[in-house]
């Protein structure tokens, strides 16, 4: 298994050349420029081009990418930010806490919500909890993430003044675990409904094309009980193709916490995304984008080691392929 993880990341390092390659071919093709943002259309066009120089980008479009992969490989530098003048590396981590807590809580009670509903839903199929799960499911999945999002603030917030409707802690406050958690309630609620609404309907289909094979006939007719059958025999086969569904959404979030963090003004990734994209921040969305390239890549990997955990027959091919 450790042989065929290493053996994913090697192959990963041309997928992530070529992203950065794609993604900053298209940045120097979109229109505009930081200078735009940092310089007055009435400046000479001498300062004009002296701030070009200064921040490198009257040099080639290939010779840019080269000097910026150069610092990366040879000093693990993703450069500095173009508008901020700071460290983009430090940037990234200094927003990377919130948004993991965001989607990391999202997450766990969307999975927590899913499985459980989805495998009740299968078991007791036409049922009014079937159609009540369904229901809920095709609404998590159609109600945009704003939409419910604005209708969550202007409800609890605005008219009830229940719960706060933006930022991570109270201006001026201590701060603390409570406050923080009054915070993340709005949001995770919107992140928690797409991601139970997306799942559901993933693991009732699976589980609903399990309960009908033979060796679940023939465990019961065993005499086992209703409830070893369905968790012992038919989840765990179940949870195989619902871990690819899983796998995915990590990276799914993270698209999802731009629209969100903004809405909430959540302090996280994808406030820090659609700030770096309005100013045209080259240096932070290159650091940006290889972050959420690797993200991809490390969720495909962790779907796969969760496949061999939960089908040994998985493992046992792994092992082959690495002897062979």
């Amino acid at each position: 298994m450790l042989n065929y993880v290493i053996r994913r990341f090697l192959i990963a390092i041309p997928v992530l050349l070529g992203v950065t390659i794609i993604n900053f071919i298209i940045m120097r093709m979109a229109p505009g420029s930081p200078i735009d943002m940092l310089v007055s259309p009435k400046l000479p066009a001498a300062a004009i081009e002296a701030k070009k120089v200064e921040l490198g980008l009257n040099s080639p479009v290939y010779v840019q990418y080269f000097h910026w992969l150069k610092n990366l490989v040879l000093h693990g530098d993703l450069g500095y930010s173009m508008i901020t003048y700071e460290s983009v590396t430090k940037m990234i981590w200094s927003h990377m806490g919130p948004t993991v807590l965001l989607m990391g809580t999202a997450l766990i009670l969307g999975i927590a919500i899913a499985i459980p509903l989805g495998v009740l839903s299968a078991t007791r199929q036409y049922s009014k909890l079937d159609y009540a799960a369904m229901t809920g499911s095709f609404l998590g999945i159609s109600v945009p993430n704003f939409f419910l999002g604005l209708g969550l603030i202007y409800v609890f917030a605005l008219q009830l003044k229940w719960l706060p409707s933006s930022g991570m802690t109270v201006l001026g406050g201590s701060g603390g675990g409570g406050d923080v958690l009054r915070h993340l309630i709005l949001p995770v609620i919107v992140l928690t409904a797409n991601v139970a609404g997306r799942n559901v309907r993933y693991v009732r289909s699976s589980m609903l094309e399990i309960m009908g094979q033979d060796y679940l006939r023939t465990a019961r007719a065993k005499g086992l009980r209703e409830f070893l059958v369905v968790n012992r025999h038919a989840m765990r086969n179940a949870l195989i193709p619902i871990v690819t569904v899983l796998g995915m959404e990590i990276p799914i979030l993270f698209g999802g916490a731009v629209v969100i963090e903004q809405i909430f003004s959540w302090p996280g990734i994808g406030q820090l995304t659609l700030s770096s994209i309005m100013s045209r921040d080259y240096s932070t969305i290159m650091g940006l984008n290889l972050m959420a390239a690797f993200i991809v890549i490390l969720a495909n990997l962790l779907t796969d080691v969760l496949y061999a955990l939960v089908d040994p027959r998985i493992k046992n091919s792994y092992q082959g392929a690495a002897k062979s």
